[in-house]
């Protein structure tokens, strides 16, 4: 029996639906998703295996240009996706005409590989904006194959799936055929705390915050976490805390409940919050927290 497998790399702007769709392909929600741009920050991947294939998808952070040394380590997360893509999935939605960097934009006009290009949220258009649209990209991208998806409403999912197994290489599996994703269990654990952040704090507090699990005891029943918020000034300290300490604990408890289920188990959470002065703009910390990819 032949087996197929290969890299679905997906790109696109902030916020146009990238998690969600992985995570629809995948049945897990291995990607956080917000309403704020900028909530995926490292390249994740997601393993789908069947009996005669496996394919693994990579969420990237949306395109941006990049204002601080961690934003700059983000898009190299996204230099890499084109790299070793077998597919490139280039999502859009219906309102936005490029991406936010042309040199990214030139790749996909160019790509070696097949290009899958998705207009999502099509849920949210009329008819009328829709068909524009197809037109629109198809001329703009014409080596691309155009598809009309709502990664959120599972709209049109499967048949891209489908359509991906279709353009997939004949080759082993790249990974075991019962592993999920290339992460950590700690990196799942650090994700679901910082979406609880960007979820319950406004402004930039949410793009100030890293977090880092200092243990992690596993016993039958229950798993012991103990994490660490960082930020970068004192003040943010304050604001994370909370009056007396109220929003820190909603934060704990919101992700604790999220954590029980993706692990199955009974969670005990312990929050601290640490000023790491200017750790966006220092390249030794971002490299210790797992953002530098050079």
């Amino acid at each position: 029996m032949k087996h197929k497998a290969g890299f679905v790399n997906i790109i696109g702007n902030p916020n146009v639906g990238k998690s969600t769709l992985m995570n629809a392909f995948v049945g897990e929600r291995l990607s956080i998703i917000t309403s704020k741009a900028q909530t995926t920050r490292h390249r994740i991947l997601g393993i789908v295996n069947g009996d005669d294939f496996q394919i693994i998808f990579s969420d990237t952070p949306g395109i941006i240009k990049p204002a601080y040394e961690l934003q700059a380590s983000m898009m190299n997360f996204v230099k890499s996706a084109f790299e070793d893509a077998d597919v490139l999935i280039y999502m859009v939605e219906p309102g936005e005409k490029e991406l936010k960097d042309e040199n990214f934009f030139n790749k996909i006009q160019h790509s070696k590989v097949p290009v899958i290009l998705l207009i999502n949220k099509i849920d949210l258009s009329s008819q009328e904006e829709v068909e524009e649209k197809l037109l629109y990209w198809k001329e703009k991208v014409p080596t691309a194959e155009v598809t009309l998806i709502s990664a959120l409403e599972n709209f049109n999912v499967q048949g891209v799936f489908d359509r991906i197994l279709e353009l997939l290489p004949d080759s082993p599996p790249f990974y075991p055929k019962d592993q999920l994703t290339d992460k950590p269990e700690r990196f799942f654990i650090n994700e679901a705390i910082r979406e609880k952040i960007l979820l319950n704090y406004k402004k930039e507090i949410p793009y100030s915050v890293e977090v880092e699990t200092e243990e992690f005891f596993e016993s039958d029943k229950l798993i012991r976490i103990r994490s660490v918020i960082m930020v970068e000034r004192e003040t943010q300290k304050g604001i994370i805390i909370g009056h007396k300490g109220a929003p820190l604990k909603r934060v704990g408890t919101e992700a604790r409940k999220d954590l029980e289920k993706f692990f199955d188990k009974k969670i005990h959470l312990e929050l601290y919050v640490k000023v790491n002065k200017n750790w966006r703009s220092d390249k030794r910390q971002l490299r210790r927290f797992g953002y530098n990819n050079e």
